[in-house]
């Protein structure tokens, strides 16, 4: 559209040298709640031209390319077959870019999204932006509902995780004591209310300072439900919608950080397009974090 600069201006094809990749995994096997997560990258990318590069709040205009390199193909995939293709389009993607944005599919896609880094696990760290722990057991099969505790058993350290925004109603006892014992940070979403989300996202990253590289996963579930109807794993009481998108941009603007995944978005759950509207707009406060990275 003329005179109106927006996000798909941005992306640029995989002949072109951009600082940030995108790289979309739609899976949809395994998920606690079946639903059509698979549907989210394509239409992320459609939802793109309705977001302007321009910040009122700060004077700046977007200007940093997103090469996309396209879906990983999981059609028909369970999640243990899909680990792989999965972590080796992120590897591919990480060698080349700064920052990459990975799109789901579910939750399942952040653990190969960790493994993709190609670093030991004791010099990663996770910052999760979810209403779960997602510590459900792995004995009966990876899920959407236990990529923390995969980890966590692949031998991530629970002092290399920060938890923010869990709910209460929204886990078992179990699983908080398990994160505990294992040495993640757990914040709640009633003390990112009380303290504000730049405190939360501060003692996150104090957590995970000694690690070389950061994945920061955020699972869209955390926003409260009236202003992300598409999150199947949503409740009343989430984080405002406002304090998700500081979040990410304050995250983004961490050097460590080399992944960014958004997961949980179903799209057909919401007929209006206010949860697309809000995932493509997570995109843009990605790039402008990592616009303020120094240079």
């Amino acid at each position: 559209m003329s005179g109106w600069p927006n996000l798909s201006d941005l992306l640029v094809g995989i002949e072109t040298k951009a600082s940030v990749g995108l790289v979309g995994a739609p899976l949809a096997a395994g998920s606690v709640t079946p639903g059509q997560c698979d549907l989210a990258p394509a239409l992320l990318r459609q939802t793109l031209r309705r977001i302007g590069r321009y910040d009122v709040e700060t004077g700046r205009e977007l200007s940093a390319r997103i090469t996309d390199r396209g879906d990983v193909d999981l059609a028909g995939l369970s999640i243990e077959r899909a680990t792989e293709p999965i972590r080796d389009a992120v590897r591919f993607s990480a060698s080349l870019h700064q920052l990459t944005l990975l799109v789901g599919g579910n939750n399942a896609v952040t653990r190969p999204g960790v493994l993709g880094l190609g670093l030991p696990l004791e010099k990663i760290g996770l910052v999760t932006l979810d209403a779960h722990f997602d510590m459900r057991e792995t004995h009966e099969g990876l899920s959407n509902g236990n990529p923390v505790r995969a980890l966590i058993e692949d031998g991530l350290p629970g002092a290399n995780i920060a938890q923010i925004g869990l709910a209460s109603f929204a886990n078992s006892r179990t699983m908080h004591e398990d994160a505990l014992a294992a040495g993640n940070l757990v914040i709640t979403i009633a003390e990112v209310r009380r303290d504000g989300i730049v405190a939360a996202i501060e003692r996150a990253l104090a957590h995970v300072r000694h690690c070389e590289a950061i994945v920061v996963d955020c699972d869209i579930d955390v926003i409260d439900r009236s202003q992300f109807p598409a999150a199947p794993g949503a409740r009343p009481g989430g984080m405002a919608v406002q304090d998700f998108f500081a979040a990410a941009r304050r995250l983004a603007a961490e050097t460590r950080v080399r992944l960014i995944d958004l997961t949980e978005w179903d799209p057909p759950l919401d007929p209006s397009d206010l949860s697309a509207l809000t995932a493509a707009r997570w995109v843009a406060e990605c790039l402008a974090g990592f616009e303020m990275r120094p240079t």
